[in-house]
């Protein structure tokens, strides 16, 4: 049985949202829920739900980092914070996967200090699933490293390959460098440095650069970027997203001729609203630290962290790191 520890004190919403999409996830995924945080807090939130068929143990951490806080200093400064203390259970072998809808820059110090990094890796990156027109693609990185060296992209590559290839099942998949033009001489002095390397990288799909449109379009499955600029990509997309489904409401709501004609069209709104749901997605996979490790949005509803326990499962009973280490030392980088 999986064993998903979550951070219960993590979110801007609060426990009882964080353990009722916990409590949610471990019933779809059939496995144990290691809850990590205030005693009383959690048991108020338990005390809401049925929870019958659901293996929960709640673990005391009394600590909290909060969202403002400096990330790497508060990791070291509260080692009985919750995030802190789901980690360990990782570490302790108690728990196969850590979820955290905390600070993310937090989760990744405290990650990277217990731990530790998949051997071989330079710099850990966080990747997620992007809404397409076909079907997703993994974007990475989202801001683990903002000022990457060349070769921290083609690890970025290598290791969004094994989580494509080992969690989503996608045995050769496409990868493609984040750039202002297809043609290699474009891009910034970083993207043109990692051109060739990826381009003469053993066991990738590289495809060459691609463009802002493509990664809306689905064009490759995997885009690699430094984490700056997939950072802003992200937010960016979550807001059109936004804007879409807002616009989308007010114009159909607008007349009564609309108000009818919509009635009708109702569950083709709701299947664009799903696929554009962060929500549906789930959190963002911490790749390169010696463990599963899932970062959900900070805003995170209930069915954000369902969404999240599942991905964290499947990347647990995938053993993500090993594949990760398996594949990043089939061709080592040099860092430069």
């Amino acid at each position: 049985m999986t064993r998903i520890a979550v951070d219960a004190m993590g979110g801007d919403f609060g426990p009882s949202v964080i353990v009722r999409g916990a409590v949610d996830g471990a019933r779809t995924l059939n496995g144990e829920l290691l809850l990590v945080g205030k005693p009383g807090e959690i048991e108020a939130a338990l005390g809401e739900l049925e929870l019958a068929g659901v293996s929960v143990d709640i673990v005391e951490a009394n600590d909290v980092i909060g969202m403002d806080e400096h990330p790497a200093q508060a990791a070291r400064r509260k080692p009985h914070s919750s995030i802190v203390v789901a980690l360990q259970l990782i570490k302790d072998e108690r728990a196969d996967a850590v979820v955290s809808a905390g600070n993310s820059g937090a989760v990744m110090a405290a990650a990277l200090m217990v731990l530790g990094r998949v051997p071989g890796i330079d710099r850990p990156a966080i990747a997620s699933n992007m809404p397409t027109a076909t079907s997703r693609t993994l974007l990475l990185d989202l801001g683990a490293v903002t000022d990457p060296k060349p070769g921290n992209l083609v690890q970025f590559a290598q290791m969004g390959q094994a989580y494509v290839q080992t969690v989503l099942g996608i045995s050769n998949p496409s990868i493609g460098l984040l750039s202002n033009g297809e043609e290699p001489t474009k891009g910034s002095a970083l993207v043109q440095q990692v051109h060739p390397l990826l381009k003469r990288m053993e066991g990738l799909n590289f495809v060459g650069n691609v463009e802002g449109k493509d990664v809306a379009l689905g064009t490759v499955d995997i885009v690699v970027t430094d984490g700056f600029t997939g950072n802003v990509a992200l937010k960016t997309a979550e807001g059109v997203a936004t804007l879409m489904v807002d616009l989308l409401r007010a114009e159909i709501t607008s007349t009564l001729p609309r108000k009818l004609a919509g009635l009708f069209l109702r569950p083709a709104f709701r299947a664009v609203r799903s696929k554009l749901d962060y929500a549906e997605i789930g959190g963002a996979a911490l790749l390169g630290v010696n463990g599963a490790v899932i970062i959900a949005h900070g805003r995170s509803n209930a069915r954000a962290i369902e969404s999240a326990v599942g991905v964290a499962g499947r990347s647990a009973d995938h053993d993500l790191a090993g594949a990760i280490s398996r594949r990043v030392n089939q061709s080592a980088v040099p860092i430069t």
